[in-house]
């Protein structure tokens, strides 16, 4: 008996059954749970027969019928008094015929993706559509910029090494710009969903998210004028601040990820004892009540793309540099300077380096929490002239922990503590 091939169909019925059960919860007329599960079961049927006689037609004859079928289908519709003119079952209906004779073919994890997504797609739909409605034209140019960035300036810039120690690939650089810049409109896009007023804890998530700096300057104005949210505020930034440290494994994660054994260690531990401080600080406010998340700039534009291109371009080469003319001490000066303003460059620049093997990955973890703890220093000198000098406290005491508990890492940290 030939259980690969039970297993082949007991997916695509489980596949079947999945995304029929959402559309027979959603009252579709067209196909339940029932009509789902045979289409899937037809696809995977139709990949056998083509894969048993080696005629790719057999698909094509299968997806032609479905097609007749929906087309049936449609026409009754149109004439009906009220037609319902949507497509997306009987889209979702040729998609699992697709999927369902894919998983014969094709990557079992990569077929069980696309059903779930379109389960989730399809049960997402009031959610989207209310999405799409609180839609702003400036949100929809960010996406639209983001298009431009990623898919039109890419694929047209040289992937080759120009410039002093040879570090300077436009291409490569400008694929750092697409994460940092999509990863800002991912907490842009959350901070959408969630709508502006979603307490005290997501204003510290989604700041962290979408720039932990940003987010310090503008709480920051906001106790000048209001100081009895003087705690209320310390607690964003540094809650902010907790979450930059997730985005920072984040960007090593994706851009380096056969070295994140060694890399996230020693930042998880800085993390959880930042998220302790955020814990105490939380309960040690008397209002938890935030006002409403002020409305983020566009994290698209080209000008901020264009702005952080150049910076991360002159990372890479002070970085190359300071390790050519000093050493290991250079570089250590380099993080410091270039973690005030911006941790994101330095960490996606140092994580190339390891891809290229100029850096050793243990080395790299600590100029990343230098960087992230020269940035909190940063942070506490804006709350400091920009906030009340209770803000400032609070921020300069949290910090300050959070700073002796990262040097202390830094110091201390055994190099076979990895993944």
């Amino acid at each position: 008996m030939d259980y690969e091939l039970f297993k082949l169909l007991g997916i695509s019925l489980g596949l079947g059954l999945l995304v029929g059960l959402q559309r027979e919860y959603d009252d579709q007329k067209m196909a339940g749970i029932r009509t789902f599960t045979i289409v899937t079961l037809f696809g995977s049927v139709m990949g056998l027969l083509a894969k048993e006689m080696n005629e790719g037609w057999i698909i094509a004859a299968g997806l032609f019928s479905l097609v007749t079928l929906a087309a049936v289908v449609n026409y009754y519709k149109v004439n009906k008094d009220d037609p319902d003119i949507g497509q997306t079952t009987e889209v979702a209906f040729l998609m699992m015929f697709g999927i369902g004779a894919y998983i014969i073919f094709g990557q079992l994890s990569v077929a069980v993706a696309l059903g779930a997504t379109v389960a989730v797609l399809l049960h997402l739909k009031t959610t989207l559509d209310s999405f799409v409605d609180n839609l702003k034209a400036k949100d929809l140019r960010a996406v639209m910029q983001f298009a431009a960035i990623s898919l039109v300036i890419l694929p047209i810039l040289p992937n080759k090494t120009f410039g002093p120690y040879d570090v300077l690939n436009p291409r490569e650089i400008w694929m750092m710009v697409v994460l940092i810049v999509g990863l800002g409109l991912a907490g842009y896009i959350i901070y959408k969903l969630l709508g502006k007023k979603g307490g005290t804890v997501a204003n510290g998530i989604l700041g962290g998210l979408i720039s932990s700096t940003a987010t310090t300057v503008t709480f920051s104005k906001r106790t000048s004028n209001v100081p009895d949210a003087s705690r209320l505020g310390a607690f964003v930034i540094l809650a902010a601040s907790t979450v930059a440290i997730v985005r920072v494994m984040t960007e090593v994660a994706i851009v380096s990820p056969q070295n994140l054994n060694v890399v996230a260690p020693p930042l998880i531990a800085e993390l959880v004892f930042l998220t302790v401080l955020c814990v105490l600080l939380y309960f040690y406010n008397s209002n938890k009540e935030a006002e409403e998340l002020p409305e983020p700039d566009n994290p698209a534009q080209l000008k901020s793309a264009l702005i952080f291109g150049g910076l991360y371009a002159i990372i890479l080469l002070a970085v190359a540099a300071a390790k050519d003319f000093f050493g290991e001490e250079g570089l250590y000066v380099v993080s410091i300077i270039s973690g005030l303003t911006d941790v994101d460059a330095i960490t996606l620049s140092l994580s190339n380096s390891m891809n290229s093997g100029e850096i050793e990955s243990h080395l790299a973890w600590k100029l990343i929490l230098i960087a992230s703890l020269s940035n909190l220093v940063f942070k506490a000198g804006v709350a400091s002239s920009l906030g009340t000098k209770q803000l400032a406290k609070y921020v300069w005491i949290s910090f300050s922990l959070a700073i002796a508990a990262g040097l202390i890492i830094i110091f201390l940290w055994p190099e076979s503590w990895v993944f």
